[in-house]
């Protein structure tokens, strides 16, 4: 292997020559206490960035084995680490000078969830750190500026990479608050079945946020406080007793007029499948990790999908069994949401009423009486809530604001004022008991088999490595110019997260979409891939280009489902 004094010749014989000529620096270098890799030199200063990697030893590390062995420590620990470089990285950052993208050093900036990312990766066997990282190479126009280069990797680079991911130069506190925290999550997490519950939100959490586009905590926002009807109290196993609102499995509904935290108490709940980092407010808000939110989503993309537990007899006599649309309406995209959550292994559903269709979700006894159901193709939510429940086994926590059809179905009813929550399922059943509830269907509910669902692949696309693929901004993604909209996939929190989808997307379409395996079988053996080789596996042997963050399995089917290539 070469050494960083091999690194640093090299680059001064380079100096002042045309900008490729950076080609010749790619390779390995041993800095003593970590290796430094160039993996691809960019092709002038103002194309993306070059793709840098650092490794350090497990035994140079010094991080003590407890802090990694376990999966989701291990992800804690990454996303701490990370965390720490980009807070260095900020401090040096373009202080190397040049033209375009000259002296940028890029990293993964992480927000309040914790999601395991390539851009640095614990080796769980020995301790190994790998880190990932951009570097505008400097150049004056397009001539090579190597002296400034130098400074970065000789000068600026090591003291970043020395004060962030050796354990002995760390503040040992943080960092051990992080890994409790997500001990004391996963307890939670794991609880949630054995006590008959879909969620928990602890006493003492800040669920309103900072602002429309900040995550952050609210200053000053009223603190989270349970009814007593449901407070229930856990044990965990650093933080000791804490007590909270549990909802129950079944059918809940979250009532109170606008503007009283309704949707902030869903909002919290949606993201309560990602563990937060300490300070976040939502730290012990703990929701079904499977959860799904589901809404309309106009004009989306539907293949192959089973509707008809909800929509049926259509007047121009398509087939709903196996729906097919280019431009879906707000009540059957809605549909094609909810039987595709089934699919990808929901066990809670998430509806606000404000982004429902109201003829998926409602129809009161006046309209059942004027329009006979023979007339009317859709079967509202309403009428299959409680069978979603008792045979399929998924919870539903609703928030409504306007209609009350839902009261007569409810197991447990919260209204919101001023931010607090209160247990108001007496008064609103006896309430309810005064009109009259809608007619429930009782058909049973029944969903086609998905093992059905078998996606092929564009032969255009099979093995095909230069197909182009991009994130779009914070919505979408493109495959081979294909747009996938994903901006009401509500749970998806990282840019990075959209380009491992395009990855995952990408991969399925070369390699596993051949007619033969169900779309199940294909997320199975998307998510066997990265528990065992990590998400640098979607690369497929090249260098990763951007750094990516993983997304649920819920969210692979939702990227999958929408990717209008999609052929069975």
């Amino acid at each position: 292997m070469k050494t960083s004094l091999d690194l640093r010749k090299e680059l001064t014989a380079i100096d002042r020559r045309s900008y490729p000529a950076y080609k010749s620096i790619q390779g390995c270098y041993d800095f003593k206490d970590y290796r430094l890799s160039i993996d691809h030199v960019q092709g002038d200063p103002f194309a993306a960035p070059s793709k840098v990697s650092v490794l350090i030893s497990g035994r140079q590390a010094g991080f003590p084995e407890r802090l990694y062995e376990e999966r989701m420590k291990r992800i804690t620990l990454q996303d701490y680490l990370t965390r720490m470089f980009g807070k260095q990285i900020e401090k040096i950052n373009f202080k190397a000078k040049g033209s375009g993208k000259s002296g940028l050093i890029g990293v993964s900036r992480c927000g309040q969830q914790v999601l395991e990312r390539s851009a640095c990766t614990v080796d769980p066997k020995n301790g190994d750190i790998l880190v990932r990282m951009e570097i505008g190479f400097p150049a004056n126009g397009r001539t090579i500026n190597s002296g400034e280069l130098i400074k970065i990797l000789f000068d600026l680079l090591p003291g970043c990479v020395c004060s962030s991911f050796f354990y002995n130069k760390l503040n040992h506190d943080p960092l051990e608050k992080a890994v409790r925290l997500c001990v004391d999550q996963q307890y939670i997490r794991g609880k949630l079945d054995e006590m008959g519950l879909a969620a928990f939100i602890a006493n003492g959490s800040v669920l309103p946020r900072e602002s429309g586009v900040s995550q952050r905590p609210m200053r000053q926002a009223v603190i989270f406080q349970s009814p007593a009807s449901m407070e229930v109290t856990l044990d965990l196993p650093y933080h000791g007793p804490v007590t909270g609102m549990g909802i129950k499995k079944g059918i809940t509904l979250i009532v109170g007029g606008g503007f009283h935290g309704k949707s902030t108490v869903l909002e919290a709940l949606e993201l309560g499948i990602y563990n937060h980092i300490p300070g976040d407010g939502r730290e012990l808000v703990i929701t079904d990790q499977s959860a799904v939110k589901l809404r309309a989503e106009d004009s989306r993309s539907i293949q192959q999908v089973d509707i008809s537990p909800f929509i049926n007899n259509l007047p121009n006599g398509k087939d709903t069994v196996h729906f097919d649309t280019p431009d879906a309406s707000g009540s059957t995209s809605q549909a094609a949401n909810t039987v595709e959550a089934v699919e990808a292994g929901a066990s809670l559903f998430l509806i606000d009423e404000d982004t429902s269709a109201t003829n998926f979700m409602i129809r009161d006894e006046l309209m059942q009486q004027v329009v006979s159901r023979d007339k009317e193709p859709i079967t509202p939510f309403v009428e299959r809530v409680r069978a979603v429940y008792e045979q399929l086994g998924i919870s539903t926590i609703m928030v409504a604001g306007s209609s009350g059809a839902y009261f007569h179905v409810a197991d447990t009813v919260i209204q919101m004022e001023d931010y607090l929550p209160y247990d108001i399922t007496k008064t609103a059943k006896e309430a309810a008991g005064q009109y009259a509830g809608i007619r429930i269907l009782e058909d049973p509910l029944v969903i086609a088999d998905f093992n059905e669902r078998r996606p092929r692949t564009n032969s255009a696309l099979k093995d095909n490595n230069r197909i182009k693929s991009k994130v779009l901004g914070r919505d979408s993604v493109s495959l081979d110019r294909e747009v996938v909209d994903l901006r009401y996939v509500e749970q998806l929190v990282d840019q990075e997260q959209l380009q491992a989808l395009v990855y995952l997307l990408k991969y399925g379409e070369m390699k596993m979409m051949n007619g033969k395996r169900s779309m199940r079988e294909i997320v199975d053996a998307l998510e066997t891939l990265m528990d065992q080789k990590g998400l640098a596996a979607l690369a497929d042997g090249f260098y990763l280009p951007d750094s990516l963050a993983r997304p649920r399995r819920q969210e692979i089917f939702a990227c999958f489902n929408r990717y209008r290539g999609l052929r069975f």
